[in-house]
């Protein structure tokens, strides 16, 4: 199979490179489909299995976890043994565990295929950046970077809108099937594309399976940890154990990574500032977004009185103004440099935020939706010149690692994002209603102007520290350097780019 593929006709093309951007674009499209689709299936499936909401909602919970965890492992695998070996055997896994899920007979079951599916996209989305990274060539790098962005924000945005006309038109499993042809057709497209593996001599390199146990179990302790700290209650002893194992496997794991010759993750990558600073605001401005996409509904529903449809219009904006300005600020950014566009993108966000700050109680929907859409030009702005300075301050061998780390980096910022600023709302908005002398009981039977009040008694104050996170983002971008070169570092030598 390695002899035949690519096929003479693509890998001969003058415009190869986007035959390759295409294929990727397939398996970005399709896992970050499947993290927005199952959502609006959860009561539906509820209601099949007869189970309670806390088991339903692991059939979320398992992918996203799975994902995030696994992600730089993924990465370093494809170090390894080749990029596009990984990715075709991430289509392959997910086309399978899409099917699974379809066919899956009870809720354990359709976890459990939850988890396969997820390690599948996990191959596909570890080393989707760096592939595209190692095609094109630095003066095109961001453009190509910003189409995947493009179309991952429109995949993610209409996932519950496919999702809700698939189960209403055939079934939940629906949901799942469709992702099988396409699976098989990106099966067929990224033999047929994607180049051959890359013989380097890195396969003789060796696995760190003890950092790995370490880093994956004690990343997954800590989002447990945020995840189920509101529900169970911080102090929980549970929760307090999470914390306290995550603290200890994450030391475990530095102390390892410090010891072996061939690390998971080369923490000598964290010496560029371009890629720690970039890996740091990229979870800042996911948690931005996905804090404001997560209290947004609420506030539309339950205090602009807009049913859910309307809400649905009025958030969808966001990932479009996003997915119109990624390819063109990637494109930009190829000629003048990241700094610059990655700055301006978290200004745009910060005063897209603090626009939201002074949100009331009877809003203007089309003041609203400018508001909304300025974030969504913002996170365009930001997105794929961060991501290309990312993946051009690393070794050519170590783009597999950086990919998966950087695509982690955002699902931490979704995940963060929508747990720590649910938790300072609710404290702010529970403690308003106390205050004025009521016991929560149903928040939907409160006195409507209290009801409201007590809403905006906590939102304003989640703005507040999201535009703080903004400016602590730009601030960090304005003080990066443009690359001085055309590409991926070729040496492991870390390079000061402060």
């Amino acid at each position: 199979m390695e002899s035949r593929f690519p096929h003479p006709y693509f890998s001969s093309h003058p415009q190869w490179r986007w035959f390759i951007l295409i294929t990727v674009l397939i398996g970005a499209s399709m896992s970050a489909l499947d993290v927005s689709i199952v959502n609006v299936a959860l009561p539906t499936l509820q209601g099949d299995f007869k189970v309670n909401m806390a088991v339903i909602e692991w059939v979320a919970m398992a992918y996203m976890l799975t994902l995030t965890i696994f992600l730089p492992l993924f990465g370093r695998l494809a170090d390894i043994f080749g990029r596009t070996k990984m990715y075709n055997t991430g289509f392959v896994v997910f086309t399978i565990g899409s099917a699974l899920c379809g066919l899956a007979s009870s809720a354990g079951f359709l976890v459990g295929a939850r988890i396969l599916q997820a390690v599948g996209a996990g191959l596909l989305q570890a080393n989707s950046v760096a592939i595209i990274t190692a095609a094109f060539p630095a003066n095109e790098r961001g453009r190509a970077i910003g189409i995947q962005g493009a179309v991952q924000a429109i995949a993610m945005s209409i996932g519950p809108f496919v999702g809700g006309i698939l189960i209403s038109a055939v079934s939940w499993r629906a949901i799942f099937y469709v992702n099988v042809p396409i699976g098989i057709i990106g099966t067929f497209a990224a033999l047929y594309c994607l180049p051959g593996t890359e013989h380097s001599g890195k396969a003789r390199e060796k696995i760190d399976y003890l950092g790995t146990a370490f880093f994956a179990t004690g990343l997954a302790f800590l989002v447990l940890a945020v995840n189920e700290g509101e529900a169970i209650g911080w102090t929980a002893p549970i929760i307090l154990t999470y914390f306290a194992l995550a603290i200890v496997l994450l030391g475990a794991f530095l102390v390892t990574e410090l010891r072996v010759v061939h690390p998971m993750i080369d923490l000598t990558l964290f010496k560029r500032y371009a890629f720690w600073a970039g890996n740091l605001t990229g979870l800042l401005s996911y948690y931005v977004l996905f804090a404001v996409l997560f209290l947004m509904p609420f506030y539309l529903e339950q205090v602009a009185g807009y049913n859910p449809v309307l809400t649905g219009s009025i958030l969808t904006p966001i990932p479009l103004a996003m997915a119109i300005v990624a390819p063109f600020a990637g494109h930009i950014s190829d000629k003048y440099g990241s700094r610059l566009m990655t700055m301006w993108g978290m200004v745009v966000c910060a005063f897209a935020t603090l626009l939201l700050i002074f949100t009331g109680r009877a809003p203007n929907m089309l003041v609203l939706i400018v508001e909304l859409v300025i974030l969504g030009i913002g996170m365009g702005l930001f997105t794929p010149p961060n991501n290309s300075a990312i993946m051009g301050s690393v070794p050519r061998e170590r783009l597999g690692v950086a990919g998966g780390i950087l695509n982690m980096m955002r699902a931490l910022g979704l995940i963060f994002g929508v747990d720590i600023s649910g938790v300072i709302f609710s404290s702010l908005e529970h403690s308003y209603i106390l205050q004025h002398g009521h016991h929560i009981t149903v928040f939907k039977d409160l006195p409507v102007t209290l009801r409201e009040e007590a809403f905006l008694h906590g939102f304003a104050p989640v703005m507040v520290t999201l535009l703080v996170i903004n400016i602590i983002a730009g601030l960090l971008s304005a003080a990066k350097k443009d690359l001085p070169h055309n590409g991926p570092i070729e040496h492991a030598e870390p390079i000061d780019l402060m």
